[in-house]
């Protein structure tokens, strides 16, 4: 008796128990398209965090005070308050984003934007009102640091900035809940932010929601009119920084840290301020989805292991069930290792078709959307999972196998 009698025997083997067959095999479709389902959501969710991180600008430096820092006034008179205990409150102002924009000292940073962030700042047109989520004050080189356009109307520019001009740019959201419709409406109309007057001259281009937050409830106005309305002159909350490239982005740090840290008085060790940037928080990023995703796929494959232990069950079933058929075939002359073979090609075949169906489950599994993440099948998951599933036959099936295999032909005739 040859393998391919083997496996003719093991095909007949399957055939004749079809519901146990197809049950077996369900508990490694389950395990093969759990695998590839949940490494799809994980792959899928760390693309949409990456990408939404991406749209900050891989070359985007941004700057932040930070409480703590001790030490004296700077040589430049650097804003910063000191207390009895010689702690500081941190503060970042205009002045300090002038000083890092277009000196020689500064090569590798092409754009500065100061901002400011009044909070509760409520628009009003016509009798309807919006609490806007996110207000900022700032310069015209802000749209281009964060990669922002303008899908309807223009943009401010340094010259409303300079002229003070109380003109503002809003997002989709705030446009739709003042104007209605598509909030085109609201172009060249006059809104009221806490009261003072601001002409909308632009229409943010949508970037949608994030997690909890809308990215399209927004208004950026000039930093000089918003000052003058909204929150006064004195610090700032953020400075927005553009380096040349993503790879001028350390150089660029080095630059700014340098200016700062000679304007504040304050070391490496002492810093009021922090430099945040996208492109060091994507690496991190990078780090922490993969090993999601890895421990997502080792979740997946205990199922897979359940589904192999049923493998095994349903063989030393088989084994038992056919001790008689085993005993006749060894008593004319068949070989251990033609019985091994044959239980072996029938535990493999079992984990193989359960394993081709998971893939197809898992595939179509995948293709389901769920809140806002998007599934990416991950290749590696698919191939991984499926040659899982065959070892799971092979492993497994070995045992039932060899138990077949060492039945001594007289006790296995003799077994009712």
């Amino acid at each position: 008796m040859n393998l391919a009698e083997s496996f003719r025997f093991a095909l007949q083997g399957i055939g004749a128990n079809k519901a146990r067959s197809a049950l077996t095999m369900l508990g490694v479709l389950i395990g093969v398209a759990s695998v590839i389902v949940l490494v799809s959501f994980g792959t899928g969710a760390g693309n949409g965090i990456r990408g939404q991180v991406s749209g900050l600008g891989a070359n985007t430096l941004t700057i932040t005070p930070t409480s703590g820092g001790s030490g004296g006034r700077g040589d430049t008179g650097a804003a910063t308050t000191d207390s009895g205990t010689q702690t500081r409150v941190a503060q970042l102002t205009v002045a300090d984003a002038q000083a890092l924009q277009g000196t020689e000292l500064t090569p590798d940073v092409t754009a500065v934007a100061a901002v400011v962030a009044p909070t509760s700042v409520a628009a009003t047109y016509e009798g309807a009102s919006h609490t806007v989520g996110t207000t900022y004050g700032t310069t015209a080189n802000y749209l281009t640091i964060n990669n922002d356009t303008v899908a309807s109307g223009r943009a401010f520019s340094e010259q409303d900035d300079t002229a003070h001009s109380r003109v503002a740019l809003v997002g989709p959201t705030v446009a739709k809940d003042l104007a209605g419709g598509d909030g085109t409406g609201l172009l060249s109309r006059t809104i009221q932010l806490n009261g003072k007057s601001f002409v909308v001259v632009g229409i943010l281009t949508a970037k949608g929601s994030s997690g909890f937050q809308d990215s399209d409830d927004r208004l950026l106005a000039p930093l000089s009119a918003v000052q003058d309305t909204l929150s006064g002159y004195g610090s700032i909350n953020v400075i927005s920084v553009s380096a040349t490239s993503a790879d001028t982005v350390a150089d660029a740090t080095s630059e700014v840290e340098g200016i700062l840290d000679a304007r504040h008085g304050v070391t490496a060790a002492d810093r009021d301020y922090s430099i945040f940037s996208a492109a060091s928080f994507l690496s991190a990023l990078g780090t922490v989805t993969t090993l999601i995703t890895v421990l997502l796929a080792a979740v997946a494959s205990i199922s897979l292991l359940v589904g192999g232990i049923g493998v095994m069950n349903i063989m030393l079933v088989t084994v038992t069930e056919r001790t008689r058929e085993i005993g006749l075939r060894k008593a004319i002359g068949a070989p251990q290792s033609v019985i091994v073979a044959q239980f072996m090609f029938e535990a493999v075949l079992l984990s193989m078709m359960g394993g081709l169906a998971g893939v197809v489950v898992g595939l179509l599994g995948s293709q389901i959307s769920i809140s806002s993440v998007t599934p990416a099948v991950a290749p590696w998951s698919v191939f991984v999972s499926f040659g899982f599933s065959v070892a799971i036959g092979l492993i497994f099936g070995i045992y039932p196998a060899r138990r077949a295999a060492r039945l001594k032909p007289i006790d296995a005739l003799r077994y009712e």
